[in-house]
């Protein structure tokens, strides 16, 4: 049978960054003809009951399935029943807690599948490399969801400091924030193997290096426990690291997941840059919109993101737009054109094709794994200098994090 031009799509994960941003990311791209058949996995039906009610019992299939598993019956390897089904044209996309990234995406790309992984990539550098290497020789696409690479406001900074507009970089400060309730409700079970720095923090380390094309030299961090112990919790409040690049510039990133629930918006964040000939300032949380309801109060509305208007295609339905919907699309899109151009192929063929095509992506925007690691090193990084009294730490030709 022809191949109908649609990738059949295996999410592993089922929390809250699946409910809000991937799912309806994939079931729109569904109606636009790049998804097929789709498959979600999570650690218990509970949580896919929790997806069905949202989307219908009929927009994936389950794993494991409320009609058959009891709630709190946590299958944490049933994703691999579901990849077997995928076929010869199957994409994963893995969205768990970071310290299970690695794992399941080694297991995809050498099950011969195309991965889209949730940021960061891994944990460490040599997952990372690990990865790389597994990925050259499947020539699989593995695509790591930097969604502020997609972000206008950072795009445009890209395209003006590659111009020479700012001229040479000297220094910039990036802040990102998040609510008491992440760590406290979503986060619970895993904040204390992560840190506001590696969950959010490192999309502002691969901004710089997008925007830049600079890499690290050294880091020093710092981080702070003072709310999150008294709830029983072994995780930082806030982390904070000064990241010097090989030009000599220097980054300052601040991190935290305990403001205010009562924020205006969920999440606090901007990017400052400074150059020889000029600066680019940017409050990524403040738009200049804002709604005021009865049932919502006051919110700062950021429309770029992942937002939902009426659909252009459908009379009466729903559109996702935004960066957030982009940044899991284009690479869709890209995992569907490397399977049209090779369809057809002989085996030996389609992998010189693919090598080809993703040595020159790599070489671009797309944050495969080579651009990828990048983040995972400073994140490394930051770890090791927490652990020593915020000593700074240096790197070797593979990036790998070492104390100076």
């Amino acid at each position: 049978m022809a191949w109908d031009k649609r990738l059949n799509v295996l999410l592993i994960g089922g929390g809250m960054i699946s409910q809000e941003v991937v799912i309806p990311t994939l079931l729109q791209e569904r109606l636009r003809g790049v998804v097929g058949d789709l498959h979600v996995s999570a650690l218990n039906s509970a949580i896919i009951k929790q997806c069905q009610d949202i989307f219908g019992t009929d927009a994936f299939y389950g794993y494991p399935d409320p009609a058959q598993y009891a709630e709190d019956d946590n299958q944490p390897t049933l994703y691999r029943e579901a990849m077997a089904k995928l076929g010869p044209h199957g994409v994963v996309v893995v969205a768990t807690p970071d310290h299970l990234h690695t794992d399941m995406t080694l297991e995809a790309i050498r099950a011969g599948y195309d991965v889209i992984v949730m940021k960061p990539l891994c944990l460490k550098v040599n997952e990372a490399h690990e990865v790389i290497k597994a990925a050259d020789e499947k020539k699989r696409y593995v695509a790591t969801d930097y969604h502020k690479r997609m972000d206008r406001a950072v795009r445009l900074a890209r395209y003006r400091v590659r111009r020479g507009d700012l001229g040479e970089m000297l220094h910039g400060h990036a802040w990102i924030e998040e609510p008491k309730y992440m760590p406290l409700k979503y986060f619970r079970l895993w904040a204390h193997k992560s840190s506001p720095f590696e969950y959010i923090g490192v999309h502002y380390v691969d901004a710089w290096y997008f925007i830049t094309g600079l890499t690290p030299k050294r880091v020093a961090a710092f981080g702070q426990k003072k709310f999150l112990p008294s709830t029983g919790s072994d995780a930082y409040d806030a982390v904070q690291a000064v990241i010097e690049w090989n030009d000599g510039s220097v980054l300052w990133i601040q991190t935290s997941w305990v403001c205010s629930e009562k924020n205006s918006a969920m999440t606090n964040q901007g990017l400052q840059i400074s150059g020889t000939k000029g600066e680019y300032w940017a409050d990524h949380k403040f738009r200049n919109l804002h709604i005021l309801t009865d049932d919502d109060g006051f919110q700062q509305i950021n429309p770029n993101f992942f937002r939902q208007y009426d659909s252009w295609e459908i009379e009466g339905g729903v559109e996702q737009v935004g960066y957030g919907f982009e940044s899991i699309s284009r690479w869709l899109r890209d995992i569907q054109t490397l399977n049209m151009e090779t369809e057809g192929m002989s085996e030996q063929e389609a992998l010189a094709h693919r090598e080809k095509r993703l040595k020159e992506w790599e070489a671009g925007q797309r944050p495969l794994p080579r651009q990828a690691l990048i983040g995972v090193a400073v994140n490394e990084a930051v770890r090791l200098s927490l652990a020593n009294d915020s000593k700074y730490v240096v790197f070797d030709e593979e990036f790998k994090p070492k104390l100076a």
